[in-house]
């Protein structure tokens, strides 16, 4: 009896008791074993097509994999991709804060012209629907102008800004359009 004592207490000491020391033995030996284990190599799996959320050939945002396009532009995104992609052109100097492609909403931040430092506009871009048409646009355009005291506050923008805007957007939407493979 002595003898087994003396064999078991160094186990004690460094694994907290017998059932931990066997507990681990039967571990070691499981992960052994796992080398038996056949599995097929990546060129046996068999790949399956799932289905996704943006249909077949995923999303294109840019319109980059060329498929015939229709009347209404590219239907990866939720709204006219000529007018998508216009409007991202146009206004690319400003720094965009949002752009949601599937709902047509660009939000900028406030960008000051170079020459008037102490002026900035920000714009909120709304494209309507997925014709290419003259009301499938609006833009609405914020000013703000420095005080005395350097703080920004809001003033009027002068009429017809957000009208030319559209404007540019559109045309450049048609530039789009007559390039575009058929």
């Amino acid at each position: 009896m002595s003898n087994r004592c003396c064999i078991l207490k160094p186990v004690k000491l460094l694994f907290g008791g017998t059932g931990k020391f066997f507990g681990m033995l039967i571990a070691f030996q499981f992960l052994l074993s796992c080398d038996s284990i056949n599995l097929p190599e990546p060129d046996e799996v068999e790949e399956t097509k799932r289905e996704t959320i943006f249909g077949e050939g995923g999303l294109d945002l840019f319109g980059d994999n060329q498929k015939p396009l229709g009347s209404s532009g590219d239907r990866s995104i939720g709204v006219n991709v000529f007018l998508w992609r216009a409007t991202l052109d146009t206004v690319s100097i400003w720094p965009i804060n949002s752009a949601d492609p599937f709902g047509g909403v660009i939000l900028t931040d406030w960008y000051s012209p170079p020459k008037a430092p102490k002026e900035r506009f920000k714009m909120n871009i709304y494209i309507l629907g997925r014709a290419l048409r003259a009301d499938g646009v609006r833009v609405s355009v914020f000013r703000q102008v420095m005080d005395t005291n350097n703080n920004w506050r809001d003033a009027a923008v002068q009429p017809g800004t957000a009208i030319k805007i559209e404007d540019a957007i559109l045309m450049r939407a048609r530039q789009f359009r007559g390039s575009a493979p058929k």
